[in-house]
């Protein structure tokens, strides 16, 4: 149990609070709760009517978006890396208009291209009743952007809150480089997002030949990897890649090497894709090392995915303080408390009282109580 002794005045006071952490998760999902991964991302529209595009994604269902009346209007997030969409949950308006949704398409993917009415389409809404919410199952489909888009000519488009929860992972994004460069098989096409790109023209990476060839993705911060995904070349040579190592740590000693490894590549067909699990291997480097002389090292793509999973711990702590806490100084003891917490390090945490602070009370030989002024 935690004391922490507030030296104000007035009399002593003592109450009890939770401390809920956010802990950075393992693999094993047992015991977490889903992010809404729109809280975290940013909102634009395609045309603006009174109603700003970030009320859709405040967390209030009853501030919400309205775009002018124009042809085909959308309103798009763009969350901070391509995740893996499980779901979306659509809040429709409550005071009028129910039907002006009827129609719109929710889309997915990483292209922006006409406004990213090309991505994916993981669902498409109709018959909502005034304020209704909805689940939407988008079965994975990959993203940065999430656009709720209304075809046709004379349309409105209004959004009161949207929702987005990934599978559990998310794409991790980072800088490559590797051991050397043959002609233009840069170290940089190991993470472009392009996977299948045969011949002269190939977006994959290729070393000279050489001892222990590697390549090296810097996440630029450190991660609990769930899984690393290898796409293998698709023209030729796909035994090239045979006996690769995936290592995932956190030094750059001996190029990496040293850091432990995730998954042993045996073989691999042309142009596949194999996943590799990592349960949660902590570290801000991935690499591939090829052990051996005279070799070379060619992939095509190399995908770093964290589990995004919000574990929820609770701490007890017995709270002392000189300040009287029975009134509004409640909340601003917590708020100071939490501020000292943070620059200590302990973030991502929220305190709430589990009993409201009373004065404490001693009794005497007699047994009388007496309360401490």
């Amino acid at each position: 149990m935690v004391v922490v002794r507030l030296l104000n005045e007035m009399k002593w006071m003592f109450g009890f609070l939770h401390l809920f952490l956010g802990i950075t998760p393992t693999h094993s999902s047992t015991g977490y709760i889903p992010e809404n991964l729109a809280l975290r991302g940013q909102a634009v529209q395609s045309s603006t009517y009174v109603a700003w595009s970030s009320f859709a994604i405040d967390g209030y269902s009853t501030s919400c978006t309205h775009t002018k009346t124009e042809t085909n209007p959308w309103w798009r997030l763009e969350l901070p890396n391509s995740f893996s969409i499980g779901r979306v949950v659509f809040i429709n308006r409550i005071d009028c208009c129910p039907a002006l949704i009827d129609g719109a398409q929710i889309l997915i993917g990483d292209s922006l291209v006409n406004n990213g009415s090309s991505n994916s389409k993981c669902a498409e809404i109709s018959g909502l009743s005034a304020g209704q919410s909805v689940s939407y199952s988008c079965g994975g489909l990959q993203g940065r952007y999430v656009i709720v888009f209304v075809p046709g000519d004379f349309k409105n488009l209004t959004v009161c809150e949207l929702m987005v929860y990934s599978t559990g992972n998310v794409q991790l994004n980072g800088y490559a480089v590797q051991s050397s460069i043959y002609e233009y098989w840069h170290a940089q096409s190991g993470n472009d997002g392009i996977k299948f790109a045969p011949g002269q023209n190939s977006f994959c990476t290729h070393t000279k030949t050489n001892t222990n060839p590697w390549w090296i993705l810097d996440l630029l911060d450190t991660y609990y990897v769930d899984f690393v995904t290898i796409t293998n070349r698709a023209d030729c040579c796909a035994e090239r890649i045979n006996g690769a190592e995936i290592h995932i740590g956190n030094s750059t000693e001996n190029n990496t090497y040293n850091n432990p490894i995730c998954a042993v590549i045996s073989s691999m067909p042309l142009g596949a894709s194999y996943r590799f699990s990592c349960a949660g291997m902590e570290g801000r480097y991935v690499s591939v090392v090829l052990p051996g002389v005279d070799r070379l090292l060619a992939l095509c793509e190399v995908e770093v995915y964290q589990q995004l999973w919000v574990r929820k711990n609770s701490v007890k702590l017995k709270l002392v303080s000189s300040s009287d806490l029975t009134g509004p100084e409640n909340d601003k003891l917590l708020s100071q408390l939490q501020s000292s917490l943070e620059v200590r390090g302990f973030t991502k945490l929220k305190l709430s009282w589990i009993k409201p602070p009373q004065p404490e009370v001693k009794r005497d030989q007699k047994g009388q109580c007496l309360t401490i002024p």
